[in-house]
């Protein structure tokens, strides 16, 4: 930006004037002798929060509007707030009870209705639970088991392959070094742990957000286990179950119960695009990647058990039980001693 000359007696110069009444004001100021002053002193006179104009001996020139700091910090506020509140919609997350239909094995409306009701997180920190859900399961997932070998883990190479002078060759000391095939990896991975810890209540309030939010797009259907017991597996009438659901050959679809019936999981294992899951296997990475979730009734009714308001962070009775084995092989090691 070109300095600007302005007379003492001006005060504040707004950066969005025209360029035209700039020239011409310096004309005007080169013809009385005025004092040049810098841009960067114009800059930071014209960002005062009393007021953004032109000031004269006459008055203001009315470039701008009169602002104090405390509307511009409050409209800055209220703009970021309400860009995260975009930024959360954008994320599909739905914070009310969702009152879903149940729906028969044959796909039709049975009438009643069940009630999707968990403790989720506030709209400003829902994003950071589920991202932080998702690393930690996805890192958790990580074995860490990738090695390579260096140059003093590669075997052989302790002779120098040629002397240091006269071949016009690089000097090297040994075949192993990285700049040649069979040598070793310059920083490559070792074996290493990438699991993180993430508290047990933020892990289920990352579950349950995620959870609420997959409601606009989840289907309750009652139990279906007695539909496939009585007929030998097969995947094409798992495929005609979805399908009566509408759920298309292509959609990622995610389906929750709560007990693993034989014949149901060998008649859906082939699908690529299909999880089928229990209450134990509940994953927040599962539940964001699905397309279309189903719940059965009584696995609608477990999660409105374990993630409802009332036993929201209390153990489950898997966790009751690992806890008192636990326990009771400390107690059997100390006898030991």
């Amino acid at each position: 930006m070109m300095a600007v000359s302005v007379p003492r007696s001006t005060g504040r110069l707004c950066l969005s004037c025209d360029r035209t009444a700039q020239r011409q004001q310096q004309q005007q100021q080169q013809q009385q002798g005025g004092v040049r002053r810098s841009s960067a002193a114009c800059m930071r006179k014209s960002m005062s929060p009393a007021f953004h104009g032109l000031k004269r001996a006459d008055g203001f020139v009315q470039c701008g509007v009169r602002r104090d700091v405390a509307s511009i910090w409050s409209s800055s506020f209220a703009r970021s707030a309400e860009s995260s509140q975009r930024a959360v919609g954008r994320g599909r997350w739905v914070m009310d009870a969702a009152t879903l239909p149940v729906l028969s094995f044959d796909g039709a409306a049975t009438g009643s209705e069940v009630t999707m009701d968990l403790k989720v997180a506030s709209k400003q920190t829902a994003r950071a639970v589920i991202h932080r859900g998702v690393i930690t399961e996805l890192r958790n997932k990580r074995r860490g088991t990738a090695s390579t070998l260096t140059r003093a883990e590669v075997r052989g190479g302790g002779r120098k392959p040629y002397k240091q002078k006269g071949t016009g060759r690089a000097r090297r000391g040994s075949t192993r070094t990285p700049l040649t095939r069979g040598g070793g990896v310059i920083f490559g991975p070792k074996p290493r742990d990438w699991s993180v810890k993430i508290n047990r209540k933020e892990k289920q309030l990352g579950i349950s957000t995620a959870i609420q939010s997959a409601a606009p797009n989840a289907l309750v259907v009652e139990d279906f286990d007695e539909q496939f017991a009585d007929q030998r597996p097969k995947t094409k009438n798992f495929i005609a179950f979805l399908n009566r659901l509408g759920i298309a050959s292509g959609d990622h679809a995610l389906v929750m119960t709560t007990t693993m019936n034989e014949n149901v999981y060998k008649s859906s294992r082939n699908l690529k695009n299909l999880k089928l899951i229990t209450p134990r296997t509940l994953t927040v990475y599962d539940i964001l990647r699905a397309d279309k979730v189903v719940f059965t009734k009584s696995a609608v009714e477990y999660l409105n058990n374990r993630y409802g308001e009332e036993n929201f962070g209390k153990l489950s009775e898997t966790e009751d039980e690992g806890e008192e084995e636990g326990e009771e092989e400390g107690e059997n090691n100390e006898g030991a001693e």
